[in-house]
């Protein structure tokens, strides 16, 4: 069964737009099965095919006259030098939606996207589900705490009960595991680790010691939500701290782990400006630092850090999902210890959120909102507590408890 994705519309969109589409995301989140779906009339070349690559590769020059497009080519990312060609092509023909690729690295590690198709493709990360998604929402609008937004997503909300929450945060957003309730996630996410290592890891970079790198991913998986600390990665594993930064990097580049930078500008001298990390699925985090169940999940000592870490990959995918790329987020912490969780900027103002796993937030979470009045040339707009609570309230002026059924 076929869940469909907010990204779809976003795709058909690219493709009357740019020559060529080009879809990253990490393992497994679908990225093939919803390219296969939208392009289910052109041909299909895996590149994960020895024999197709060597192919592509040897004969690049060649190759598109035995695979016109459109094409769909999927693992892209094992044949860079086709990128050289498809830009060939383009400028000659001038039309638009030839190729549609996907590939498990970010834009910038793919060799040749930047230098050769500047201006000739059209960019989409895709996630693993998003709540939208599980439960069937339409609603596609980049999250934002305004009243506009919650006019149109009051619509369409789902009713999740607290526990079912907890069970989503644990299982995590790989579709294989949302629309199969009966695989063992444990199994699912041993796998996962394993076959990540051994061909996107490698494949980024020469790992020599994977039980290592492997231990690296729970120390990071461990700090999710937490502000970055290579040095203590570094120490935690045993590894110095240049191969803790480039062991980030790859993270980073296969769209695990995600770092929310610092919101600061030349005013903001107490501001810190050090990113936090968070994981981009849930699940995996969870399966790295053992909690095997939810309910030892939601009253463990990280059921604060798994909610937010949750909420901001929640928010994330509203953009991702709908094309933006340059995400408009970060957080505030300055060396007073005062702290926004989220700043949302749109058109010039900041949107401070807060994000709380209670049910019964109240106006001492949104204390520090204040802060940002004292920050020149800063406009602060609504904001509020994204939370376990059932309703959209106010909270304070324009601030308002979120469900998190609104995201």
């Amino acid at each position: 069964m076929y869940y469909s994705r907010q990204a779809e519309k976003t795709i058909q969109a690219l493709s009357k737009m740019f020559g060529a589409v080009l879809v990253a995301g990490p393992r497994q989140v679908g990225k093939t099965t919803m390219l296969e779906n939208l392009c289910e009339d052109i041909n299909h070349i895996a590149l994960d095919d020895p024999i197709l690559r060597a192919s592509a590769e040897e004969e690049s020059n060649t190759f598109f006259k035995d695979n016109p497009p459109p094409i769909f080519l999927d693992e892209i990312q094992k044949a860079p030098s086709l990128f050289e060609q498809i830009k060939i092509l383009l400028d000659k023909s001038k039309k638009k939606g030839q190729f549609y690729m996907c590939g498990s690295q970010q834009f910038k590690m793919m060799k040749g996207v930047s230098e050769s198709l500047a201006g000739r493709i059209g960019l989409l990360t895709l996630l693993g589900f998003s709540l939208r998604e599980i439960y069937k929402m339409n609603c596609d609008l980049p999250f934002i705490p305004t009243e506009e937004y919650f006019e149109t997503r009051k619509k369409q909300a789902a009713n999740i009960a607290y526990d079912e929450i907890w069970n989503i945060i644990h299982r995590g957003s790989m579709p294989e595991l949302c629309s199969n309730p009966e695989f063992d996630w444990q199994m699912f996410y041993s796998a996962y680790v394993r076959t990540y290592i051994e061909r996107d890891v490698r494949e980024i970079t020469e790992i020599g010691d994977t039980v290592k790198f492997t231990k690296f991913m729970v120390a990071a998986a461990a700090s999710t939500g937490q502000l970055l600390n290579l040095a203590s990665l570094a120490r935690d594993v045993g590894i110095s701290n240049p191969t803790a930064e480039r062991w980030l990097s790859v993270l980073v580049s296969s769209n695990i782990v995600y770092l929310l930078p610092p919101y600061y500008n030349n005013v903001t001298k107490r501001a810190v400006k050090t990113p936090k990390l968070y994981f981009l699925d849930t699940g995996l985090a969870a399966y790295l630092t053992k909690w095997n169940t939810p309910d030892v999940l939601k009253t463990g000592a990280m059921a604060g850090a798994f909610f937010e870490t949750f909420v901001i990959s929640e928010i994330i995918k509203s953009y991702y999902n709908k094309g933006i790329l340059d995400l408009p987020l970060y957080f505030y912490r300055d060396k007073d210890m005062k702290e926004i969780d989220l700043l949302i900027e749109n058109a010039g103002t900041l949107h401070p959120i807060e994000i709380k796993k209670h049910a019964d937030p109240s106006q001492k979470d949104i204390a520090s909102f204040a802060v940002l009045d004292k920050i020149a040339g800063t406009k602060r707009g609504s904001g509020g507590v994204v939370c376990l609570y059932e309703k959209l309230l106010t909270l304070k002026g324009d601030d308002k408890i979120i469900p998190i059924n609104l995201l």
